[in-house]
């Protein structure tokens, strides 16, 4: 999959998530449906967390800016922002066809670009591991419960 299709993909699935977790609240507050928030945040939350892991991907490989970089996270916080931020990224080239590290590719430099090389040479092991770190973030975040309870 190249960084574009990835990118893409995940843009699109946070879009659907937020109007599952949006539907989920008005479930929640107009209708007393407390179990519909519960839902459509944990499937958001998880898409969430992959596309911040894609982004950081896609971030080290096109060595995107820090700036660039931190604007792809921050999209995926406001609703409906991921696909805007994805095309405009598309639009000026910064989401090549192909994976710079991938194989047969470039020869990474840093600590974060040999992770991502490895990930890209052994797909099936990094999506299993991409995998566990998000299900054991995302587990960790559910034992520490909704944000509105960390300040009461």
């Amino acid at each position: 999959m190249t960084p574009r299709t990835l990118y893409l993909r995940l843009a699109f699935a946070e879009v659907v998530t937020w109007t599952l977790l949006i539907l989920g609240m008005v479930g929640k507050y107009a209708f007393g449906y407390d179990w519909a928030t519960t839902v459509g945040g944990s499937i958001h939350g998880f898409v969430f967390l992959c596309y911040g892991a894609a982004t950081v991907a896609v971030w080290t490989d096109k060595r995107w800016s820090p700036g660039i970089g931190v604007l792809g996270l921050a999209s995926a916080v406001i609703p409906y922002a991921t696909v805007p931020f994805e095309r405009s990224v598309d639009r000026r080239g910064l989401l090549d066809r192909r994976w710079r590290l991938g194989p047969g590719g470039e020869q990474p430099h840093s600590f974060p670009e040999r992770v991502l090389a490895f990930a890209l040479r052994s797909p099936v092991v990094a999506l299993i591991v991409t995998l566990i770190v998000v299900a054991a973030v995302f587990s960790l975040l559910l034992v520490a419960g909704k944000p509105t309870e960390w300040f009461s």
